[in-house]
């Protein structure tokens, strides 16, 4: 007679006893249902316009409360992070602009900032004519949407730097509090170059 060890009788229950069967795995607890989302994980689906909608709809005055508080909170973070993020593109300067715009800039820490470190200010040295020049220009305007913390600016080579030659443009100078953190001359000039290395100042 064969025996299912798997089965669950009596009778394998007396050979489980006597050792003759090993002990049963014991059977995996079932798994516990999700927990119920909170009434923040609800709203956070909603825009703040439609949280104000939802606010003067609400079945009554404890969850308008509840509601508005909410849309005041995310109100506030979103400001908090529109700060965070206050460059976002590229700023053209003239060469009166340097000193508040780069060197007076690299200073100004952020205010969620406890190390002061300062904002990193990447000011490119441009020419117009000048093909790698041009090529900079579109990595930059990338770069400047994806680190909105950091500040790009740009300059006509020649007017930040009397007799600047063509040669060694576009230049890279890269700012951080006050001081010159990188350069990086002639961008492009030794072979194609990538994006990803432009932003040494993180």
């Amino acid at each position: 007679m064969s025996v299912n060890p798997n089965e669950d009788t009596e009778f394998n229950d007396a050979l489980r006893k006597h050792g003759i069967l090993p002990p049963r795995e014991p059977t995996p607890p079932s798994p516990s249902p999700p927990p119920s989302p909170t009434f923040d994980d609800l709203l956070d689906d909603f825009t703040s316009s439609e949280l104000q909608e939802l606010s003067e709809d609400a079945p009554d005055d404890d969850t308008e409360r509840m509601i508005a508080a909410y849309r005041k909170q995310r109100l506030a973070d979103e400001r908090k992070e529109d700060k965070k993020g206050r460059f976002g593109r590229v700023y053209p300067i003239g060469r009166e602009d340097y000193v508040r715009e780069v060197t007076e800039a690299s200073n100004v820490d952020e205010d969620d900032d406890d190390n002061e470190k300062g904002t990193g200010v990447v000011c490119v040295l441009s020419k117009d004519g000048i093909p790698r020049s041009d090529r900079v220009f579109q990595h930059l305007h990338t770069l400047a949407k994806k680190y909105p913390r950091t500040k790009f600016v740009s300059i006509t080579g020649d007017k930040c730097i009397p007799n600047l030659p063509d040669n060694q443009v576009p230049m890279l100078i890269i700012y951080r509090k006050g001081d010159i953190r990188n350069q990086i001359a002639a961008w492009g000039a030794d072979r194609e170059r990538r994006q990803e290395g432009m932003c040494p100042c993180h």
